[in-house]
């Protein structure tokens, strides 16, 4: 039986800002994204917004990539690893990440292949987009910056890629945070055909199967991020500055056909690399997820996401799952970052 977080504990000792009722053996209940005139772990980055950049940049050869990646806190202290999804970028956690260095983390946010300064070493490797592929990039990266074990956080595809590390890897991943829970899949669970209304959900995966949508996803990629903002987080208020932040990251020359491959592969319309038919043969058994984790989800997702009950039991260490409050969507990190970074820090200890 899984030991669970003792939310309401922890926040007597830090603070009130969130207030996340733990439900024993149960599923943690619905916690508040932010809180009014109270502060959770350092007041400096506390809203969202207030940060708007990382400062300079690092570059590092890992695997087949370059990786840019922004990097903050101490050099020696714990390490976490910040990793986003499609179509976002960095920013995604540009108010976490002051909030996790106050607390004395080594904060890692690298850009994913295909987004922003990241570039692949040799004209000659295959653009793929698989989700073991990305989950290999992880493991490249922290060998190349001798990072041994590292807490893993992130939402869509990098919640996806996290899992993927926890489940295949555990003893690199000290614990994790995953927005919409347990997210390992596999090209035959993709075969499966799913009610109509959640089909639709899955319209843009349809869409970028067809030529015409990889030949619009390449025109209008920047207007294609921005609905896709504004459907998976309807009730975030976003302005064009903070968008276009990120909407710079999609001119990476990989970033298109990375994005095409990743879903069709999904569907079976793509093949992988076979250097990687192992790792999918292991996820393709699901793998139950032995580290530390919390599950985070916005009241407000409007993306495709699993109901928490369905994906309990896929974690069989300390575990907990928390509803953040307040029309937060898809882009939790960014919409509340007080509450992501409180669980980074909760799910370390």
């Amino acid at each position: 039986m899984s030991e669970r977080y003792d939310d309401d504990r922890r926040r007597l000792l830090r603070t009130a800002a969130l207030t996340v009722a733990a439900a024993g053996l149960g599923v943690a209940g619905p916690a508040k994204a932010q809180s009014s005139g109270e502060r959770s772990l350092d007041a400096s980055g506390s809203r969202p917004g207030t940060n708007t950049s990382f400062g300079p940049l690092k570059q590092i050869d890992g695997g087949v990539l370059n990786v840019g990646y922004a990097e903050a806190g101490p050099a020696d202290g714990p390490v976490v690893i910040l990793l986003h999804g499609w179509p976002y970028d960095i920013h995604s956690y540009v108010d976490v990440t002051p909030l996790l260095a106050s607390e004395g983390y080594r904060v890692i946010v690298p850009y994913l292949r295909g987004y922003g300064p990241t570039r692949f070493l040799s004209a000659e490797t295959f653009r793929n987009g698989q989700p073991s592929a990305l989950a290999v990039d992880v493991i490249a990266l922290m060998d190349a910056l001798r990072i041994e074990t590292a807490t893993l956080a992130g939402f869509d595809w990098g919640a996806r890629t996290a899992n993927i590390v926890a489940a295949l890897w555990p003893e690199r991943c000290k614990a994790m945070v995953s927005v919409s829970g347990y997210l390992i899949g596999s090209q035959q669970a993709g075969r499966m055909p799913l009610p109509p209304k959640a089909e639709l959900e899955w319209w843009y995966q349809f869409y970028f199967a067809t030529d015409r949508g990889e030949a619009g996803y390449d025109r209008y990629r920047h207007d294609f991020g921005k609905l896709i903002w504004q459907l998976a987080s309807p009730k975030w208020e976003f302005d064009d500055a903070t968008f276009d932040r990120t909407a710079a990251s999609f001119d990476n020359p990989d970033h298109v056909p990375i994005v095409i491959h990743n879903y069709r592969w999904r569907l079976s319309l793509a093949a992988g690399d076979p250097r990687h038919d192992e790792l999918e043969k292991r996820l393709a058994e699901f793998p139950v997820i032995t580290v530390p984790t919390i599950t985070l989800e916005g009241d407000a997702n409007g993306a495709p996401h699993p109901d928490a009950s369905s994906y309990a039991k896929k974690f069989s260490g300390r575990y907990a799952h928390r509803v953040i409050t307040g029309g937060v969507g898809h882009n939790l990190p960014q919409e509340a970052p007080q509450a992501f970074a409180e669980a980074v820090v909760d799910v370390g200890r």
